[in-house]
This record gives C-alpha cells, sequence and structure tokens, in this order.
C-alpha cells in the first residue's frame, strides 16, 4: 500500500527526531535513560510537546526548526526531556501557569547552555544572556526552575515581560502539562483560552491549561479513550528513578562533566532531595502524658455491666479518668539569629512550629514553650503556655544578635533551667538555623534536632554530632 504525502512526513520528521536523540546519547551517555524513555507520536497535536510519555510532534514544525538551524532539533528534544527529568510537568493546582512555563524553560535552557556542546550550540544562546545575566545579579541561585519561579512571583512582572523573556527561551507547548488531574483549574483554562483566542499553537505562548475529562481520570492528556496510559503519580514515580539513575551515572561520569554541569547537577538535585513531613518530623518529641478523661481502651465492659445486674445498678469496676497519651508538653524552639537568617523566615517556622505542636493530638491544654534566641549568646528567652501569649510574642517578635553562630549557650541555658526547676520533662529542643555552628561535645539528657534552612547555593549538609537529628528544608517548605 502507497504511503501518502502525511505519512511520509511524519516518517521523515520521525527520521530526524530519532537522529537527534541519537546524537544525544553519543555526547551524553549519562542521559541515554531519559533520551530514549518517551515515545515519539506524529500527528499533529501539538507541535512539539510531551506529556511525560510520549513527544508529540507536528512534522511541518520540526522540518521548519531544522530547516533554519539543524541544531535547533537537537536543543528542542533535549529540552524537552530535561523537563521530564527535573519534574517540571507534574505541576500543582496553585501555581501561575505562565510564571512557571518561564521558569521551567529558563532552568532547562540555562543547563543546556552550560554543557558547552557544539552540536547545541545554537544562535538564541546569545539572545538568552541578559536574562539569565539578570538572575544572576539578582542573586538567584542555583538557577532551578524553583528558585527561578519564586524571582519572578516576587518580581511581579507583567504579562508583557513575561512572554517577550520567553520568546527566547520557548522551545516546547506546555499545554499537557496542565491536563493531568489536579493542575490548573477550568476556570483559569477558560479565561485564558478567551484571552488567546484558541489552544497552543506553538508560538511561544502556554497553550490551553485545562484538566482532562472526568471520564479519563487517570490516562494522560489526550490519550485514546481506549487505551490505558499511566497516571500522573506513576509517570512521577518513574522519571523520579530515571532523574537518581542519570544523576548516578553523571557523578561517575569522565572528569570532563565536572566544570560544566553545575547546572544540571542543582536541577538534578533539586529533583532527588527527599521531601520532608516537618508535622511529622516533629510528632517524635511527643512525650508521654497523663490526661483526664474517659480510657475506653483499657475499660472492661463486662465486669462493670456484670456488676450492675448481680448488685443493683452498683458497677465492679469504675472506668479510668485518665489515659497515656502522646502530647507535647515542654519543649524548647532555639533561634540563631546570626545575621543572614531572614526574620520573615524565623516567624514563620515559629507559627508552624506552634501550630503543629497545638493540634488535638500533639498538645496539652498548658504547655511550658520557650523560645530562646542566641547568635553566640543567648540574647533573649520568652516563656509561651498559651494561644494568647504566643500571639502577642509572634507580633511584637524581633531579632536580636545578629553576630555568629555557636549551638553551645542555648544548651548550657536549657540545663540551668532545669536545674531550676522550669522544666519537669523536657524531652524536646529544636534548633533552626541556616549555617553552620560549634556543637556541644556532650549529648544532652533530652532529644535535641537541628532544623537547616537551604537558601542556595551549595547545598546544607553540616556534620552533626551523632546524638543530633538534622533535618534539611527549603524555605518554602516552612
Amino acid at each position: 500500500m502507497t504511503e501518502s504525502r502525511s505519512e511520509q512526513a511524519d516518517k521523515l520528521a520521525c527520521e530526524i527526531l530519532s537522529f537527534a536523540r541519537n546524537s544525544l546519547m553519543f555526547s551524553m551517555r549519562f542521559m541515554a535513560i531519559a533520551l530514549y524513555k518517551p515515545e515519539l507520536e506524529p500527528g499533529g497535536k501539538f507541535a512539539f510537546a510531551t506529556d511525560a510519555e510520549r513527544i508529540y510532534f507536528d512534522s511541518r514544525h520540526i522540518f521548519d526548526v531544522y530547516r533554519a538551524e539543524p541544531s535547533a532539533v537537537n536543543r528542542d528534544f533535549l529540552h524537552i526531556v530535561l523537563h521530564c527529568v527535573f519534574h517540571h510537568l507534574f505541576v500543582g493546582a496553585k501555581v501561575n501557569p505562565k510564571l512557571w512555563d518561564l521558569a521551567c524553560d529558563v532552568a532547562v535552557e540555562n543547563a543546556i547552555t552550560e554543557l558547552k556542546i557544539g552540536a547545541l550550540s545554537c544562535l538564541r544562546e546569545k539572545r538568552q544572556e541578559k536574562a539569565i545575566a539578570e538572575l544572576s545579579s539578582a542573586g538567584v541561585k542555583p538557577l532551578t526552575a524553583e528558585k527561578i519561579y519564586r524571582h519572578y512571583l516576587d518580581f511581579a512582572a507583567d504579562d508583557e515581560q513575561i512572554e517577550r523573556i520567553r520568546r527566547e527561551f520557548y522551545a516546547d507547548d506546555h499545554s499537557p502539562w496542565y491536563a493531568f488531574p489536579g493542575s490548573v483549574s477550568d476556570e483559569q483554562n477558560e479565561q485564558e483560552q478567551k484571552a488567546k483566542g484558541g489552544s497552543g499553537d506553538g508560538n511561544g505562548k502556554s497553550g490551553e491549561k485545562s484538566e482532562p475529562n472526568p471520564n479519563s481520570e487517570n490516562q494522560t492528556p489526550n490519550a485514546p479513550d481506549n487505551e490505558a496510559r499511566a497516571t500522573k503519580e506513576e509517570l512521577e514515580e518513574n522519571w523520579k528513578a530515571i532523574a537518581e539513575k542519570v544523576q548516578t551515572e553523571l557523578e561517575t561520569a569522565s572528569r570532563q562533566w565536572s566544570d560544566v554541569a553545575g547546572a544540571l547537577t542543582q536541577n538534578l538535585r533539586e529533583v532527588t532531595r527527599e521531601k520532608y513531613d516537618y508535622a511529622e518530623f516533629l510528632r517524635r518529641f511527643a512525650v508521654l502524658g497523663e490526661e483526664l478523661r474517659i480510657n475506653d481502651d483499657e475499660f472492661d465492659y463486662v465486669f462493670y455491666t456484670y456488676g450492675l445486674r448481680l448488685y443493683d445498678n452498683l458497677p465492679l469496676v469504675e472506668p479510668l479518668e485518665y489515659k497515656e497519651v502522646k502530647r507535647v508538653r515542654e519543649f524548647v524552639i532555639a533561634i540563631d539569629t546570626s545575621a543572614s537568617v531572614s526574620g520573615e523566615l524565623v516567624q514563620a517556622f515559629a507559627q508552624k512550629t506552634f501550630n503543629i505542636l497545638k493540634q488535638s493530638e500533639t498538645y496539652f491544654s498548658r504547655i511550658n514553650l520557650r523560645i530562646i534566641q542566641c547568635d553566640t549568646v543567648i540574647q533573649d528567652d520568652a516563656k509561651i503556655t498559651n494561644q494568647e501569649e504566643f500571639d502577642r510574642y509572634l507580633r511584637a517578635m524581633e531579632l536580636k544578635g545578629l553576630g555568629g553562630t555557636d549551638f553551645r549557650p542555648v544548651f548550657r541555658y536549657v540545663d540551668e533551667l532545669i536545674a531550676k526547676g522550669e522544666f519537669t520533662n523536657l524531652r524536646g529542643l529544636i534548633y533552626f538555623t541556616d549555617g553552620y555552628g560549634t556543637f556541644p561535645e556532650i549529648r544532652p539528657r533530652y532529644e535535641s534536632a537541628f532544623v537547616f534552612i537551604d537558601t542556595g547555593g551549595d547545598s546544607v549538609n553540616p556534620n552533626v554530632p551523632v546524638w543530633a537529628i538534622k533535618l534539611i528544608l527549603k524555605p518554602e517548605e516552612i
């Protein structure tokens, strides 16, 4: 049977993309597993796009790109695969689509440029230099999508600026990203659709942001109704495993990549970094305490009802009026007030910690909470016993000290409070810091944890003593 012109065009475009993929693999063997993961699917649904399972392309678009600049096909292919590796597709419902699209494209293009591979060199690199330089001068480091997104969100760039910058970084249509369940709402999609007058057309703007048909909730965007497709969660797990393998391959590869893969490595670390539930982490400090309440778990109703029948409403046993439950009753929050700690971040941390402590399953009706500020010496000590006192403290909170960092004074001071009878059953001290300091040589009598804030740059990974618990969080996780 003779192939139609359309079929011939799709076949030729597919060969161009396959050649690009092979070329990339020979240049970057550590990326092989990622490059060959998505399948190629022609058909014109999108000019060039992916849903993490397949790469959709329009043959005419591929021909146009190849005709104008052959190396751009290689770059675009790596661009779209890196979106998958960096988990850019798996966005939440609250994200600003235009800013996220821009941030992801900037992060990917910067990582590609840093690789300094001749087959990936394109004219658009030169046009991107200004935006990259502006981000660097603004202190955005490392250039991950999350950091860039936060910068543009704080910068409050208008739509015209966003579109102008993104044109220099554009390679693919991001419409499929927002069709996963739990992504941008239908109402937002409707508004954007009216503003654009149509769906994504590969012209440098994000396409339609919509949720999938409710009848195909577990399918990726635009999948045929009769074809089972992986869920968003399955795809995310698959690509996380791929990212970990790519990172391992990159770290064990030849030294030739050590000086040119900085942005790629930083983005991989962001993806493979363990995400922690701070609330669950804090519950480790729960202590056994006694609360006046009926203990239904230990009450024997057989003897109780038997006594009522035998002795005319006289029970043999009474229900216990107390129960041992896990509650945080005495707790210390130590705050590092060295010069690099943000006041807003400290307040957010204190607020979140207190909110967790007062939850019904982790909070006594009356608490003994001490909030201690310290740089190299104790700067402030506040005693909190209820919600009203905490709210009053937070409203008037002022960081004091702003010197160096030494953790030892806090532990000596807490030991003094215990000796004075200020604490009767202290089991938890959590130290909030963003840097390195001097630790006590001897393990304290109470459990201690250090929450380090990763504010960018080199990865925060201080060597804490074996007795201390370490947790590293991003500012946005506080």
